[in-house]
Parts: structure tokens; C-alpha cells; sequence
């Protein structure tokens, strides 16, 4: 597949644009609820506004679908729910101004460099039972604490701060999302970059 020219394309772009795809498009095992588009997040406000960010690089979305199949083979009735998906450099930038030297810095891509998510390439996700509740993975989503962080899940079952069975759901949701072409992160459960970040740098339109 010849790569994608690098260039920068507006979000409003996105629906007449053939590289990306809307997440209501996706599979029915894929559910999104965006919490950058409420207040349901670290800053307690929409940081959206009125832009549709319901969108991922055709490239991520069917690995995402990939991975919700695997997950409903391994735990039938069980589906992906997005919780963020793209954030224009825009979004990013002024979050940027926001966190910069605070503790939160360290969750979020300098902009000079970009975040995954600017290119559509990376979801934020959880799991969903059969019954709509979201999983117990021991924090919550945003939840900027070493106990979100995966490296350290040993040293936080040793203390009692995470149990087994929540390991196990932060386990489940990587083994799915891998299968989907998928990498974690450190220091976010909840966090997934599909492919490689230096190629999607290089070869992939950012979206402003």
C-alpha cells in the first residue's frame, strides 16, 4: 500500500474524506461514549465543544473491530467501549496550556511532537459487560495516579491497591486490543496506539 502523502487536514474534513471513519460505522461490539466531549473527564468540562471527534483512521478502525471480535470470541456478550478516539492538534495544544507544568503534564503528548490521537491512530477504551457496566479496572478512566499505570501492577497487587481480578480486566482489554494491532502504554490502562507511532508520524495526515 503506497503511504499516505504527510500533510495536515482539518477535522471538519473528516466526513468527506476516505481515509477515516466515523465510530458509529463500526462494528456493533464497538460502543463509544466520548468524555472529551462532556464533562466527564480530568477538567470537568467539554474540551470538544461542537467538534465531532468521533472519528479514527480506517487504518485503526479496522484493527478495533479486529480486536471487539476477538474479546466477544473470548468472553462472548463482552464489547470495546472508545472512550476517546480522535483529538485534533487544536484540542491538544490548548490542553497543552492547561496542563504544562503540573503533575498531569506527563499524560499527555507535547504538541510540538503530536499525539497519536491528532492522526486518529489511538483510542482510549474500556470494557462493557452484557449488561452495559463498564469493568472494574481499579481507576478510573483519566484517573492520573501511578495506580493507572500497568508497569507498576506487580507492586500494587504486593499493596493491596489493585486486586487480581481487576489485573485480569486491564489483561483482557491489552490481549484485545493487541489482537487488533494495538500497543499499551505504561502509564495509562486505558490507552492504545495502533501501529507504530514513528511511521504514523511520518506517513499519516494530522488532523488540526
Amino acid at each position: 500500500m503506497k503511504p499516505l502523502q504527510v500533510m495536515a487536514l482539518r477535522a471538519e474534513a473528516l466526513p468527506d474524506h476516505p481515509h477515516f471513519c466515523h465510530l458509529r460505522t463500526l462494528s456493533p461490539l464497538v460502543l463509544y461514549d466520548l468524555r472529551y466531549a462532556s464533562a466527564r473527564n480530568f477538567a470537568g468540562r467539554s474540551l470538544y465543544g461542537d467538534l465531532d471527534c468521533a472519528w479514527l483512521h480506517r487504518e485503526a478502525a479496522v484493527g478495533l473491530q479486529s480486536a471487539a471480535a476477538w474479546l466477544q470470541a473470548a468472553r462472548p456478550g463482552w464489547r470495546i467501549l472508545v472512550l476517546d478516539a480522535l483529538r485534533p492538534q487544536r484540542v491538544q495544544e490548548a490542553i497543552w496550556r492547561d496542563v504544562v507544568g503540573t503533575p498531569a503534564q506527563d499524560y499527555f503528548a507535547d504538541p510540538v511532537r503530536g499525539s497519536i490521537h491528532s492522526y486518529g491512530m489511538a483510542v482510549d477504551a474500556t470494557l462493557i459487560d452484557p449488561a452495559g457496566r463498564e469493568a472494574d479496572m481499579g481507576s478510573g478512566f483519566d484517573e492520573m495516579s501511578p495506580v493507572s499505570h500497568p508497569a507498576l501492577h506487580a507492586q500494587h497487587l504486593a499493596q493491596g491497591l489493585l486486586t487480581a481480578r481487576q489485573v485480569a480486566e486491564r489483561g483482557l482489554l491489552l490481549q484485545a486490543m493487541q489482537h487488533g494491532g494495538f500497543n499499551g502504554i505504561p502509564n495509562e490502562w486505558w490507552h492504545f496506539d495502533h501501529g507504530d507511532r514513528s511511521r504514523v508520524r511520518r506517513e499519516l495526515p494530522r488532523i488540526t
